[in-house]
This record gives C-alpha cells, sequence and structure tokens, in this order.
C-alpha cells in the first residue's frame, strides 16, 4: 500500500498536451511554498514521462507517477526550495 500522501493543490490539465502541461504545471508550482505538494493530472500520456523529467530538472522531487484509470495519469509532484 503506497503511503498517503499530503496533497496541497491538484491541477487537471486533461485535454492538454505538452508543452502545455509542463507549462501549467510549472505555473501552479511557482504559487505554492517549497515543500508543498501538487497533484497534477493529465490524459496526455507522453506528458507523463515529459513532465516529471522538466520538475527533476527544474529541482522539484516527483514522487508519484501513476495510471489513475483507463485514460488519466496523475503525477504528484513536491516543490524544491
Amino acid at each position: 500500500m503506497p503511503e498517503a500522501i499530503q496533497i496541497d493543490k491538484e491541477l487537471n490539465i486533461k485535454g492538454e498536451v505538452c508543452p502545455y502541461t509542463f507549462v501549467r504545471s510549472k505555473l501552479a508550482l511557482e504559487e505554492m511554498e517549497s515543500g508543498k505538494v501538487l497533484r497534477v493530472i493529465v490524459d496526455y500520456q507522453p506528458a507523463t514521462e515529459n513532465v516529471p523529467k522538466s520538475m527533476i530538472n527544474e529541482g522539484n522531487e516527483v514522487l508519484r507517477v501513476e495510471k489513475v484509470n483507463d485514460t488519466d495519469w496523475e503525477i504528484v509532484v513536491r516543490k524544491g526550495p
């Protein structure tokens, strides 16, 4: 059973494709304090690789990338310092 992660903000960007998935995620994180957790919901499979890679490059911690149903994935990111 995965450990429960406290989600501070959720961003549903289903229907968006790269690079907008990363841009919208990055903008949402910029409004948050360091250490806070953002859950991003996407339905564009390439975003499940591109968004986490970009988030790590920006100094954030990717906690989880998981398929949640037939069409959607969640990307859970903790904002870096």
